[in-house]
């Protein structure tokens, strides 16, 4: 009975990891496209529409006699540039701080997740794979989980990591391009 339910834990316990790393890539990479993307308030839209009309209203006096007015809405507009230059800059520091913020929170996180899959799993074999099919590396896969048993090699949980972290990355890069 013991053994039936160490090997339920252990067929479960490589995609129950492998399902948890990839949640954590997948905020990682959340945070990440969200921190390059910045964000457009109502105030930076309204900024941009009167630009471009001040500038549109400027190429319409195209007059010698209108020549002073059109330089004055130039400038006008240049003026409103600058200020929607600055606004945008306080909102992407703004911004940069709360993400980093979430960042160094969920390295936290992933860090204290690993250090406990790798205290619960060590020296206990995260899953078996056939010798055939991992034929040159089986000994780095077996890495602290023992040796081959049936003709299959068993994966400890630190090459488990590796892989699932590596394979998650892959897939979080596809989805969010």
């Amino acid at each position: 009975m013991e053994e039936s339910t160490a090997k339920l834990e252990r067929s479960i316990a490589a995609p129950m990891i492998f399902i948890i790393v990839v949640a954590l890539q997948f905020l990682s990479r959340y945070f990440e496209i969200n921190k390059k993307k910045g964000s457009t308030s109502s105030e930076d839209m309204q900024l941009r529409a009167e630009i471009r009309q001040l500038l549109k209203e400027a190429s319409s006096l195209s007059e010698p006699s209108t020549f002073a007015q059109a330089a004055k809405l130039r400038r006008l507009a240049t003026a409103k540039e600058k200020e929607l230059a600055k606004n945008q800059e306080i909102r992407n520091k703004e911004a940069k701080l709360s993400y980093d913020t979430y960042t160094k929170g969920l390295t936290i996180l992933q860090v204290l997740t690993y250090l406990l899959l790798i205290m619960w799993f060590w020296r206990i074999p995260v899953a078996s794979i056939s010798k055939q099919l991992v034929q040159p590396f089986g000994k780095m896969l077996s890495w602290r989980a023992g040796g081959p048993a049936n003709e299959n090699v068993m994966v400890g949980i630190i090459p488990w990591l590796i892989l699932s972290t590596r394979v998650s990355k892959s897939i979080c890069r596809r989805i969010f391009k």
